[in-house]
């Protein structure tokens, strides 16, 4: 009964804390373009400077979140997903304090350098640690659904988020999106308790407790007896054992259904990222959007998101599974992408935007995948090591397709196709959705560690 009531809280805690989270980052998306353009190019509708300062931007960040995210999730499956938390949802607050005082070309400037430096921890590390924290409390036949719901309350976060932006001022939305995301700090180091593990306690990062280390090389809180169910009196350095390249190629082999993930994971975020970085020049260059216009456009694409994954997820995993919800997410990811890019009036982005109802299952069901290839005191070092690959799709991504938005938004372009960067986005999407169709699920590894040595340890 107690650890029923300790999930129930710390599920409700932790949605909470991820909606304020995304609220705050999520309400200046609309207003973000706007606030460059006017910056760097005021009083134009295009901007070649800007689009390669966003992409040179994705890719300095997705450097460091390579590094970072596989690091976090390792990190948290030591020392507890709470206090890992910490750093991103704090830091969060500092970018978004320079835009909320002023926007000015040097304020603007002081905020891409701190957003840059900032994001390479931030960016993705509060979901995977979320992902992370759910996997601790929610069992695997429940996974799928519970990870629909937190990437539901993501899509709720940025429906409020991008309304509130709608009848914002733009210094009063930086301002507002400030406040919130101070409160999800304070609210998260307040109420989100800490996630117990499986088997192991958590060691608190910022003390100088031992960690036994069983027979299989694997350590545990002096807390609780080990993995093996030896004692064992070895001392350790709280940071030794960080994730290496070893690692992650060890991880990697576990099986080829956690391969294969890893695939439509970076196939499927290279198409993501490279339709965020592109859409809203495109929109404004080829129908002169702005920042009410975005944010009509991303309400939609929200509302249809949040209803797909906290009503329909719920009820069709149970029943197709989660490899088909997966390729039948990434079917539609396409469509949505190949509608973008022949564009021919500016109702159709509208219209495209609707199609989120359908291909927002894709990332919730892959991280399902994932999560029970693994086991339970891992669930930190796999969302981590997906997150990283993640994160390398960001770097290859702005290098690919910002030059070739920037070129076919130009003068100079070789041929009249506004949209052709953004086609050249869905076909890789289309690679992730013929690599999920190939997906055949192994069985969920739910008592076993992944060693360091490429053998599963019973």
């Amino acid at each position: 009964m107690e650890i029923i009531k300790f999930t129930t809280s710390g599920m409700s805690h932790l949605f909470m804390t991820i909606f304020l989270h995304h609220f705050s980052t999520f309400m200046v998306l609309p207003a973000i373009t706007d606030v460059t353009m006017s910056a760097i190019c005021p009083g134009e509708d295009e901007c070649s400077l800007a689009i390669y300062l966003t992409g040179f931007q994705q890719a300095i960040i997705g450097l460091g979140t390579l590094v970072t995210m596989p690091l976090m999730g390792n990190l948290s499956d030591k020392y507890g997903r709470k206090a890992l938390l910490t750093a991103p949802v704090t830091l969060t607050v500092i970018p978004l304090a320079i835009l909320a005082y002023s926007r000015t070309k040097s304020f603007f400037y002081a905020y891409y350098i701190l957003k840059t430096l900032t994001a390479m921890l931030c960016e993705g590390s509060v979901h995977c640690l979320a992902l992370a924290y759910v996997a601790d409390n929610v069992p695997e036949e429940r996974r799928a659904t519970v990870f629909g719901i937190l990437s539901g309350i993501g899509s709720c976060a940025f429906v409020c988020g991008n309304i509130s932006t709608r009848f914002l001022s733009t210094s009063s939305t930086f301002q507002v999106a400030t406040t919130v995301a101070i409160v999800a700090a304070i609210y998260m180091r307040i109420f989100l308790p800490e996630s117990m593990k499986d088997g192991d306690l958590y060691t608190p990062i910022l003390s100088e407790g031992k960690l036994e280390i069983n027979d299989s090389g694997e350590r545990c809180s002096t807390k609780k007896v080990n993995c093996s169910g030896q004692n064992s009196t070895k001392k350790v350095q709280l940071f030794e054992g960080l994730p290496s390249i070893e690692d992650t190629v060890s991880l990697l082999k576990t099986s080829t259904t956690f391969s294969q993930a890893a695939i439509v994971a970076f196939f499927s975020n290279l198409a993501d990222l490279g339709l965020h970085a592109s859409t809203m020049y495109y929109l404004k260059a080829k129908f002169h959007f702005n920042k009410d216009q975005f944010a009509d456009l991303m309400v939609i694409s929200g509302i249809a998101g949040t209803v797909s994954q906290l009503v329909m997820m719920p009820l069709l995993v149970p029943v197709l599974g989660e490899s088909r919800m997966l390729s039948i997410g990434l079917f539609f990811s396409c469509v949505h992408m190949f509608l973008y890019s022949v564009a021919w009036s500016s109702w159709v982005p509208y219209a495209a935007a609707v199609f989120s109802i359908l291909f927002v299952f894709s990332q919730p069901c892959m991280r399902t995948i994932v999560s029970k290839q693994v086991g339970s005191c891992e669930q930190g070092k796999a969302q981590g090591c997906i997150s990283g690959i993640c994160s390398f799709a960001s770097v290859v991504s702005p290098l690919v397709f910002s030059p070739l938005t920037a070129l076919f938004l130009s003068d100079r372009a070789p041929f009249n196709f506004p949209g052709f960067s953004i086609m050249c986005i869905g076909f890789a999407a289309m690679i992730a959705f013929i690599q999920s169709i190939m997906i055949r699920v192994a069985p969920p590894i739910s008592n076993r560690r992944v060693s360091n040595n490429n053998s599963v340890l019973a």
